[in-house]
């Protein structure tokens, strides 16, 4: 996209959140830290343009992200459907309309809905649509629409930015680590942000249900395609010895990725009987998310997702043939 379209994009982003009073606010299925990190943005942005809004979920918000909530509390969907319907809706970090969830349904008839998001497949779904794929991350974006709306950003958003622009470079470690994000993240430390507390809390500290699920998934490590393809699974089974949640499994698909030789690493994630969400990792020899749709999901070149139905053996065979394939 050129700069000209993407700031024709940032004034209609900029125009819809004017436009409107009432918001609700959603990111993906099963948040990460930069779906957290722009669902907060956005409400600490129309908490500071004195805008209404409302934080819905599908699921629980991963309990080491709430230092960003403040006094917004995000509803979880999964415990409670709120009784009312919302006309105007802002979705972060989503790259297609199924990844909002359930919480769909609280959609008026006749919504308008602004998308902003950083991903390559993302099919445009908004009534306005704010889609920058070379942002490392959404929260990128946001930064850029804080200044089109010129909002006095708060140190509370300046730590959700700074939580994205984290997790989504990996610690500033991925190749989507732009000067951009360099710049950006030295704006947000020059602004008091603690850049090495939010490491420790988001990348360094683990929990004894982490090394618990850790210890128990690298028995199953296993390697195909001349151990370019590595892979690491996860039974309902192993997650309920663990004591573990979903929020845990964070990180363990680079354990697969990091082996040396390894070109794709993937994690496969059984949700429940019959159903397996897998996690794909790419050093760039493949395009992970060119993979991953071909399962109906999606994501960037490096890091892709997708939901397998079937068991957990028939969904390893078939994704590790498909990135085999990929490899040729």
């Amino acid at each position: 996209m050129s700069k000209a379209e993407y700031a024709v994009q940032l004034q209609a982003a900029a125009d819809f959140i004017r436009k409107h009073d009432d918001f609700l606010v959603v990111s993906h299925v099963q948040p990460d830290g930069d779906a957290t990190g722009s669902t907060f943005g956005v409400a600490w942005m129309l908490h500071a343009l004195g805008k209404s809004f409302t934080l819905i979920n599908e699921g629980p918000m991963p309990s080491k992200f709430h230092y960003m909530a403040g006094p917004h509390p995000i509803w979880n969907f999964e415990q409670k459907e709120p009784e009312r319907m919302f006309a105007a809706v802002i979705s972060v970090d989503c790259a297609d309309f199924g990844r909002i969830g359930q919480v769909r349904r609280c959609f008026a008839p006749g919504f308008q809905l602004l998308n902003i998001d950083h991903h390559a497949t993302n099919d445009s779904f908004g009534t306005v649509n704010l889609v920058q794929a070379d942002a490392a991350a959404t929260v990128e974006v946001l930064y850029d629409l804080a200044a089109e709306l010129a909002v006095d950003c708060s140190d509370e958003w300046n730590v959700c930015i700074y939580s994205g622009l984290l997790t989504d470079t990996g610690g500033f470690r991925y190749s989507n680590t732009s000067p951009k994000v360099m710049r950006i993240a030295s704006e947000l430390l020059s602004r008091g942000v603690q850049g090495h507390e939010l490491a420790e809390r988001l990348l360094e500290k683990m929990t004894f249900a982490q090394v618990s699920l850790l210890k128990s998934s690298l028995t199953t490590l296993s390697f195909a395609h001349d151990k370019r393809v590595a892979w690491l699974s996860v039974s309902t089974d192993q997650l309920l010895a663990s004591g573990a949640s979903s929020e845990d499994m964070d990180g363990l698909v680079n354990y697969a990725r990091n082996v040396e030789g390894v070109s794709v690493g993937i994690l496969f994630k059984e949700k429940k009987p019959g159903v397996v969400k897998v996690s794909l990792r790419s050093g760039g020899e493949a395009n992970v998310a060119e993979i991953a749709q071909r399962f109906g999901g999606g994501g960037h070149i490096r890091a892709a997702g997708c939901t397998v139905e079937g068991s957990l053996q028939e969904a390893i065979d078939r994704v590790v043939q498909e990135v085999g394939s990929a490899l040729l």
